[in-house]
């Protein structure tokens, strides 16, 4: 295959060649923000795709630990670093990824392996303060910047991504099926008669959002139902959610159903709307995704399975340390739609 050139990167970026070699080559000189951004891109374009691991670095992770021919029985010399971004919410206290956490803990403590917990640091490298020689292997939860990950692939220390991937940085991912989820969500509300949504994220905030997205917009499609989506809805201004929904109903008719990426989402939209003496429900429904809130009034939402998702994830990172040749894979796990009858369209007779 023909190599990426530093030039096709800027083009492609809008940047120039300089602020592209520096970000490639970690040099200081762009921000963080427009390295960020010239790292997606260059993973994109494939230019991370040539570079594969040494014989001898692969092979160390297999030979650290002592697996049975299905992949059980750990006995770990070193740990396993758990690896949060810098983001708010982004935590063991949140109602989603603490569940997540906690799947990888009770795992982990099943094969005897040891864990340790690292917030994605702000400085120049990640392992200043770790040995990386300790490390058997790695699970990131969340959106981790491109950068870290980068700093990750130059130790060859097996990694599996739980909920996130990122074109930059080939490795295992575990993921809820975001996609057969909202589709199948939307399929049951138009089969109770709503037609008329709106869709309630940022798309480009995360992975999964995008996938929720493409399912909400492939039923539509399906169902030859007008897209009339409100870009402010799901664009970088809904992270303002409380400003930005009463201004955008405010030049906008009210859809039958809000969608939103997930129930927390769904909650701020809610407030936002009550505040402005709108009913919910009743002038207008909410769905949500993830199930963190029963409490929610939501027409439906998608009941994730979030401790297994962090299970599957150390299981998977188990076989990759015993086949680090292999080809990365992505693990899809199904979850399920849970519709709130109370708050349904048709009429109760």
């Amino acid at each position: 295959m023909k190599k990426v050139t530093i030039q096709e990167i800027a083009d492609f970026s809008g940047v120039s060649k300089f602020a592209v070699s520096r970000a490639l080559s970690g040099k200081p000189g762009v921000s963080a923000q427009t390295r960020e951004m010239i790292l997606k891109a260059a993973g994109q374009l494939g230019y991370f795709k040539d570079g594969g691991k040494s014989s001898a670095s692969a092979a160390s992770p297999a030979s650290a630990w002592n697996l049975s021919a299905d992949g059980e029985g750990v006995a770990r010399v070193g740990a396993i670093l758990v690896l949060f971004p810098n983001v708010r919410y982004q935590n063991t206290d949140s109602l989603y990824w603490g569940p997540v956490f906690n799947g990888i803990s009770a795992r982990l403590n099943q094969i005897g392996a040891d864990i340790l917990t690292l917030t994605e640091p702000s400085g120049d490298s990640m392992f200043s303060l770790l040995n990386p020689k300790a490390i058997g292997g790695i699970l990131t939860i969340g959106s981790v910047s491109t950068q870290i990950l980068l700093e990750i692939q130059r130790l060859d220390i097996p990694v599996v991504m739980v909920d996130h991937h990122d074109p930059a940085f080939q490795s295992d991912s575990v993921f809820t099926d975001n996609l057969s989820a909202m589709r199948e969500m939307m399929i049951k509300l138009i089969s109770k008669g709503y037609r008329n949504f709106q869709f309630v994220g940022q798309i480009g905030d995360a992975p999964s959002f995008y996938e929720r997205w493409l399912g909400f917009r492939s039923v539509l499609e399906d169902y030859k139902l007008g897209q009339r989506q409100i870009p402010e809805l799901i664009g970088p201004e809904i992270a303002n959610i409380h400003d930005t929904v009463p201004r955008v109903i405010a030049k906008h008719p009210l859809p039958e159903v809000f969608v939103c990426n997930n129930d927390t989402t769904a909650q701020f939209a809610m407030e936002s709307l009550q505040r402005q003496g709108i009913e919910v429900p009743g002038d207008v429904q909410f769905t949500g995704f993830d199930n963190t809130d029963p409490e929610l009034p939501l027409l439906a939402t998608v009941d994730v399975n979030k401790e297994l998702l962090g299970m599957r994830a150390v299981d998977k990172l188990v076989w990759r340390m015993a086949n680090p040749y292999s080809n990365p894979e992505k693990l899809l796990i199904q979850a399920e739609v849970v519709l709130r009858e109370k708050t349904q369209k048709e009429p109760e007779l």
